[in-house]
């Protein structure tokens, strides 16, 4: 077999049924016998691929042949399939929230800030000057409420730690690159365990915000250097990689991985990436790479 196909049911909301697993081995070409990585949760269907169809053209023959049921579903050559290198977008990816909105709900203007992110995440409007424009409503915030903040508004995504402490565990380096903030993504890879972070940095002068960004702005273009940085630091291929993210900004970054994953993603996002995660947590990332729940790290 050269391929494999993952089901993931979202742990505690769905079970992963026997019946489920035979139809979608009846939507793959040469099938073999189905593994359990997790008992009722998630399992291996090894396969052997026909004729030109792409990987996400079988997945989609296989949610076809699942229905509406919550199941994930990644498909992938078996080669190298365990990553040595994790680069993760951090809001709305490793944290349920976008930072820049939670400190304009700090302020009162929430909504007015999350339109221009929502537009600049699903890829309507430039993320640069998206940025800027919305960091020049923050001016004159003081430094010491970005804590506040933090702690009051930002909630890491279930399986964050998981992820990172698993993969670390077994030899990978994980990285967060995102388009947010230092302040947000060093305390961030600090509790989920992330080896490093890079992120844009807030000018700060006289202990508050200045409404400035410092330059230059780390964007779509970064996210994407910055993959290709650690995977030359760490002298491997690009298929040694897993890429996660939600946002437009994340695009070239997921295209560039060997595997890269849109996690409850924009449909800009989810429409290109190689897989994508619409109903379980983070975990999922260490099944599609063959982690049996016995094997996570706590």
């Amino acid at each position: 077999m050269t391929h494999v196909l993952t089901l993931i049911a979202p742990r505690g909301t769905c079970t992963l049924e026997e019946d489920a697993v035979a139809r979608a081995g009846t939507a793959l070409p040469h099938a073999g016998a189905p593994d359990w990585l997790s008992p009722g949760e998630a399992c291996d269907i090894p396969f052997s691929p026909e004729g030109a169809q792409s990987d996400g053209e079988l997945a989609n023959g296989v949610r076809a042949a699942l229905g509406d049921a919550p199941i994930d579903i990644v498909c992938q050559p078996l080669p190298i399939r365990r990553k040595h290198l994790l680069v993760a977008d951090m809001d709305s990816t490793l944290i349920g929230q976008e930072c820049i909105d939670e400190i304009a709900g700090f302020l009162g203007f929430k909504p007015k800030i999350a339109q221009i992110t929502e537009r600049a995440m699903r890829g309507e409007i430039e993320f640069e000057p998206a940025l800027r424009e919305r960091v020049a409503l923050l001016a004159g915030l003081e430094e010491k409420s970005l804590q506040s903040i933090f702690d009051q508004r930002i909630t890491l995504t279930p399986g964050a730690a998981q992820l990172a402490r698993t993969m670390r565990a077994n030899g990978a380096h994980t990285v967060i690159v995102s388009g947010g903030f230092t302040f947000f993504t060093g305390r961030i890879a600090q509790a989920a365990g992330f080896d490093a972070h890079h992120a844009n940095e807030l000018e700060i002068f006289e202990g508050k915000l200045t409404g400035r960004v410092l330059e230059p702005i780390l964007g779509q273009q970064a996210k994407l250097d910055t993959l290709r940085h650690y995977r030359e630091v760490l002298d491997i291929g690009r298929e040694e990689t897993l890429g996660v993210g939600d946002g437009a900004n994340d695009l070239a970054m997921l295209g560039e991985a060997g595997l890269g994953v849109a996690y409850h993603a924009k449909p800009i996002v989810a429409a290109k990436a190689d897989a994508r995660i619409d109903h379980g947590d983070l975990t999922v990332l260490l099944f599609a790479q063959g982690y049996r729940r016995s094997e996570f790290a706590g």
